[in-house]
């Protein structure tokens, strides 16, 4: 898998820094991870193999303006984010909502999951205003571990494989173009 399709930069936009401490716990796995295993492994005669669990890169923004930027500065050094966990009440600037849409003119690919205790607009106010169900999910806190380590997982893959699908239709346009050029030239 190329660098591209193997995308794991995560962006965290929460006014609350705990919350990126969590996120950091969760998705930042350290190297002992693969050391714990293969000790087992050796103290317990396990013969099944343990996948080594891959570690995700997460970059944070404490508000909407700040993680916009990041999405753009990211974009224009080719690094772009595959996920962004975005929270919908960040005062005194922009909400969740509004974030997202300011995140998607950046980078119409990326990922997006609200995370929310509350929510000051309706659920289907806010779907139908974003209006990109494909790229959008709802996590309520309090939130378990398991949960976000496996929607950045899931959605780091779904982010790779509409890159991939995109780059094939590309590919395929191109090559319908130069046939029907061949046959504009062969008439």
């Amino acid at each position: 898998m190329d660098m591209e399709q193997a995308n794991r930069r995560i962006l965290v936009i929460d006014d609350n820094v705990a919350i990126h401490d969590d996120f950091r716990k969760i998705l930042e796995r350290s190297l002992d991870v693969s050391l714990l295993q293969s000790v087992r492994a050796e103290l317990f005669d396990d013969v099944e193999e343990q996948k080594i669990v891959e570690k995700f890169e997460v970059e944070t923004a404490d508000q909407g303006q700040m993680g916009h930027r990041m999405v753009q500065d990211a974009m224009k050094a080719g690094r772009p984010y595959a996920v962004a966990f975005v929270d919908m009440r960040m005062p005194p600037g922009w909400d969740g909502v509004e974030t997202v849409e300011h995140l998607w003119q950046e980078d119409p690919d990326l990922q997006v999951v609200i995370c929310t205790a509350f929510s000051d607009h309706a659920w289907e106010d806010v779907i139908q205003r974003l209006n990109k169900n494909g790229q959008l999910l709802i996590l309520r806190k309090p939130f378990d571990n398991i949960e976000v380590w496996q929607l950045a997982n899931s959605l780091t893959k779904r982010w790779a494989e509409s890159r991939q699908a995109k780059s094939q239709l590309d590919l395929l346009a191109r090559w319908a173009e130069e046939r029907a050029e061949e046959t504009v030239k062969a008439n």
